[in-house]
């Protein structure tokens, strides 16, 4: 679920114009859940709502789904609203302001309490040019020019990544900071006697070549930043190693 704090930032309702598919306004779901986006309002799904099939493409984000609003109209579902960006992939000939996902989501996130809405059309056609003009601005999304068709889901995604981040709520879930501490000199000068005897001893070397082999080893090895828990990997494996010298292999 949700956390009523994640609503704090001007959190965008989401718009759909005339959705069709159950599919899409399921996948919606899921993507405005995945980034902490609540509030779907629906302007005249394409055969009724409930659809048969949307709960089970949201995985899970049936809260969204619950809570979803049903209206008639594009302007009885922005009617509550203070400011409203329309999405489009193509030029309108309007004279507003086209924003990338980015800076619209910079901008919402700074409206403190009002109230903000982004509209996504139909499937296949997109909002009306009388449906962009109800908007304050235009939101695009910069994609490559020899493929710009995007998913009705995929739009949603963008735009819901891009207020979460301008939210300053894009906190990644884990970090992959080092769990073992870096190795002691002491213990890598330990690895690094055992290594290179080791590897005397199995011929490795050519006498007139072992001690610059060696340093290269040496180099090598210190170029991975080993940890503690690296050089006891390291040396419980030369043990396994000359442990079995001269045993058959297992079958």
């Amino acid at each position: 679920m949700v956390r009523s704090s994640e609503l704090a930032v001007a959190a965008p309702a989401i718009i759909l114009v005339e959705p069709q598919l159950a599919e899409n306004i399921g996948m919606t779901a899921r993507a405005m859940a995945n980034f902490g986006l609540s509030e779907l309002r629906l302007v005249n799904p394409k055969n009724g709502w409930p659809k048969k099939g949307v709960r089970e493409a949201a995985s899970g984000a049936t809260h969204v789904l619950d809570a979803a609003r049903i209206y008639a109209s594009v302007p009885d579902a922005i009617a509550d609203l203070h400011h409203v960006l329309a999405t489009t992939a193509r030029e309108r000939g309007q004279m507003k302001r086209v924003l990338a996902p980015d800076a619209a989501m910079a901008e919402i996130a700074g409206r403190g309490g009002q109230r903000v809405g982004v509209m996504f059309g139909r499937e296949r056609v997109g909002l009306t040019n009388d449906e962009v003009s109800l908007a304050d601005a235009i939101v695009t999304f910069p994609v490559s020019p020899d493929f710009p068709s995007l998913n009705l889901a995929q739009g949603v995604l963008l735009v819901a990544y891009e207020w979460r981040r301008a939210a300053g709520r894009a906190v990644l879930p884990f970090s992959g900071e080092m769990l073992s501490p870096p190795a002691t000199r002491e213990a890598l000068l330990s690895l690094f006697a055992s290594l290179e005897d080791t590897l005397a001893r199995a011929g490795f070397y050519p006498p007139e070549k072992r001690e610059i082999m060696a340093r290269n080893m040496r180099d090598m090895l210190h170029r991975m930043a080993m940890t503690e828990q690296d050089v006891r990997t390291m040396r419980g494996a030369l043990r396994a190693l000359t442990g079995r010298a001269g045993r058959p292999p297992a079958d």
